[in-house]
């Protein structure tokens, strides 16, 4: 660790530090990592039903279109902008979306609080192509589903999309060269390619608690709120709660934004812990209309690649965002200046990056104590991990809730919820009676995929995409697998993740609007990755991983570490260990090549 001067300006241990993270993450490890979830199927299965609109009915559809693109968030909303810029017709592009509307997350995330934790310049897609501004620099939910039909409206992906759509089977036909798709609707629809944009927060997810299915009070997952219930709307105002006793389960991002109107609207509100978030100033304020006028062509996507640099641990002459995302990095340059670290070897900057990382999440304990008036209160919220071991959080109201006498926070230290009663949740050997019970527990993401996304695909020959899957994710560059032709996958497995994730989605739909132009160029019928060339993604995948494994495997538990298991299996399940930007690079200079190397294109 660090010495010398370094180690004397610093005011703390590392080497304790270090130790107390390890320990509390022991605590939390647990063998069944993501089957600790609840399939959200049979009698769960009303915990994702939509309760923001009517269903409307309409006649199957038989018809064939170009592409048909699966999800209808930021990744399909993308996809379908950026085939267009193709030269895609609108008429060309199907979006099937099993929600009521655009939006993926932010069509579903209407909870109260809900707004974006990545600054909305960088995290709202397509501002310079739709011309839009944000209202606020961390803008609100209803605003970013707003967005959404925005960027629908002008690439015209109204015009063909099946929404209240779900798919229910996928199949290549090779003897017409194209996808068969199946819906819940009664659907039988053809297309050249599919785009499968499902998205790593579609599905919600509950805790596999004992009891959980015997609770006979009102219960509802976050992102299907349940506003007739509460009263209020996504700005607050839970009126309907004064005379109700709340319990929330979960502490993560969601809760953080949703637990401030909780506090002010019930008579009691427990909050029932496992892991706290770590809690960083938000400051949030109205766009300055001077500096948004003052922008110059391109500075959308410049503001975005000097954040993922910064953030990915990168240099850049200037910090743009200038949050508390950027900070940790600050913190390392402002070390590595200091007299005696002009030199340094990566050794040494990959022990300064931790001690930065100590500093930061120092100051955000700190915080705590400033905010917070109860003592044992505050050291249960009290983070102990590095700063990205989970998604850290930005709020202002989040910590000073816990203050109000109403509010109860029940820290199970690191084990969750014993057990749901009819009536009650029972914590620490304690029973808490309640009235209704809110899951903020977030989203599937380390499960299955095509559990995730609710239905296999069968490739070339029949070959299911689970069973290619059975021993790990394959593919070229997270997006094209071998004996599923025309196929394109989004996401972050295998592929760059970034915290902005919108700005992988943008990456990525500019790569699969490359390939299908030039595909088009070619007269080609059919795009597939080789064999060869997907075997040896995978094995750089693999061997990547290293890069990222001692900082994920001395982690607390959580989806950013597959819940505490880094097995070979997880390896291979991950994203690219270079960092974003180097994949980002990556693809990009496969495009300039203009030889699609590892792909096969027949005619």
């Amino acid at each position: 660790m660090a010495d010398g001067t370094v180690q004397d300006e610093l005011g703390f241990d590392p080497d304790a530090i270090k130790a107390k993270y390890l320990a509390e993450r022991d605590k939390r490890l647990r063998r069944d990592c993501n089957e600790q979830y609840v399939n959200m199927t049979g009698q769960f299965a009303h915990y994702i039903d939509d309760p923001y609109v009517e269903r409307v009915e309409r006649a199957p559809l038989t018809d064939h279109t170009k592409t048909i693109i699966v999800g209808g968030g930021f990744g399909g909303l993308l996809a379908g902008g950026r085939l267009r810029g193709a030269g895609i017709k609108a008429s060309d592009i199907r979006v099937i979306e099993k929600g009521g509307d655009f939006g993926g997350t932010w069509y579903w995330n209407r909870y109260p609080g809900a707004a974006c934790d990545i600054e909305a310049y960088i995290y709202l897609p397509l501002l310079e192509e739709t011309g839009y501004m944000p209202v606020e620099r961390y803008t609100r939910a209803p605003e970013i589903l707003e967005h959404s039909r925005r960027i629908a409206t002008q690439f015209g992906l109204y015009e063909k999309a099946c929404l209240q759509t779900e798919v229910t089977d996928m199949h290549w036909d090779a003897a017409h060269s194209h996808w068969v798709v199946e819906t819940n609707r009664g659907d039988r629809i053809t297309a050249d390619y599919v785009v499968m944009s499902n998205g790593p927060l579609n599905r919600p997810k509950l805790p596999g608690i004992p009891g959980i299915e015997s609770f006979k009070g009102h219960s509802f997952h976050t992102s299907r709120w349940d506003y007739d219930y509460t009263g209020g709307n996504a700005q607050g105002g839970l009126s309907k709660l004064k005379d109700k006793r709340i319990a929330i389960i979960g502490t993560g991002a969601t809760a953080v934004q949703c637990v401030p109107h909780l506090a002010t609207g019930a008579k009691e509100l427990f909050v029932f812990q496992r892991t706290p978030s770590s809690i960083d100033v938000r400051e949030n304020h109205l766009t300055d209309p001077d500096w948004a006028s003052s922008l110059k062509p391109g500075w959308h996507r410049h503001r975005m690649e000097n954040f993922n640099t910064l953030v990915s641990g990168g240099y850049a002459p200037e910090d743009l965002v200038m949050d508390g995302w950027t900070h940790i990095i600050r913190n390392l340059l402002f070390i590595a200046s200091q007299k005696g670290n002009e030199a340094l070897t990566k050794d040494k900057l990959i022990e300064l990056a931790e001690i930065a990382d100590y500093q930061k999440m120092e100051s955000v304990r700190a915080r705590v104590d400033e905010l917070v008036e109860d003592d044992v209160t505050a050291a249960a919220l009290k983070p102990w991990y590095r700063q990205f071991c989970k998604r850290p959080c930005f709020h202002d109201e989040y910590l000073g809730a816990f203050n109000r006498p109403n509010v109860h926070l029940v820290d199970t230290n690191g084990r969750g919820v014993d057990a749901i009663t009819e009536t009650a949740i029972i914590a620490n050997g304690e029973t808490y009676e309640i009235d209704c019970l809110i899951y903020a527990t977030g989203f599937e993401v380390g499960t299955e995929y095509t559990r995730r996304a609710g239905y296999d695909v069968k490739g070339r020959d029949g070959k299911l995409l689970s069973e290619h899957w059975a021993d790990g994710y394959r593919s070229l560059h997270g997006i094209h697998v071998h004996n599923f032709p025309n196929m394109f996958v989004m996401g972050t497995v295998q592929a760059g993740f970034t915290a902005n994730y919108p700005h992988l989605l943008e990456e990525q739909s500019e790569h699969i609007g490359y390939v299908v132009a030039e595909a088009d160029k070619q007269q080609a019928r059919t795009v597939e990755v080789s064999s060869e060339a997907e075997q040896a993604w995978v094995q750089t995948i693999i061997d990547k991983a290293v890069l990222r494994q001692d900082f994920f495997e001395q982690c607390t538990p959580g989806y950013y570490n597959n819940e505490g298991q880094f097995d070979l299996r997880t390896r291979q399940n991950t994203s690219y260990g270079g960092g974003s930007n180097e994949y980002f690079s990556l693809i990009k200079a496969w495009r300039e090549t203009g030889t699609m190397d590892g792909l096969q294109l027949k005619p």
